[in-house]
């Protein structure tokens, strides 16, 4: 099921984050991630099964520009290849579009996961070398 994130995820969110380095992400993005869900969180949503958390993702919101986020995506290692991963997108993305001001959702992925958000109906804007981390490049993505 999925359902909002709150703070008593906070622990089983970043081990789950951790299971996803460095496949997906760089070391250096955790203190990224944990000043997130601390100070920066908007709406973020958990996926959980029989009281177990196996995935987690969320949004930020741009309403100067019309835009919303996709952010911080990731599942637990042993449910990869489920389709945890789309539910969470695709109930991100009607999240998204109940909002009549939302023109365009985005999210900013790299190489390691671009294809998955492909399959998701997100087209690639941008690319940029180096950009997380070395070796983790962004991939800007769009919806409209």
């Amino acid at each position: 099921m999925i359902r909002p994130y709150i703070a008593a995820d906070r622990e089983a969110v970043l081990q789950i984050f951790n299971q996803n380095v460095p496949d997906f992400f760089a070391p250096s993005e955790l203190d990224d991630l944990i000043d997130y869900l601390d100070h920066e969180l908007e709406d973020y949503f958990v996926y959980e099964e029989e009281g177990q958390l196996l995935g987690a993702g969320g949004i930020n919101y741009f309403p100067e520009k019309h835009q919303a986020y996709i952010s911080w995506d990731f599942i637990a290692s042993e449910a990869q290849g489920k389709g945890i991963g789309s539910q969470l997108v695709q109930h991100r993305i009607r999240h998204i579009k109940a909002d009549p001001s939302i023109q365009q959702i985005v999210v900013r992925t790299s190489q390691f996961a671009y294809k998955f958000y492909e399959k998701c109906g997100f087209v690639l804007k941008e690319s940029k070398k180096d950009y997380w981390s070395k070796g983790f490049d962004l991939y800007y993505m769009t919806m409209e």
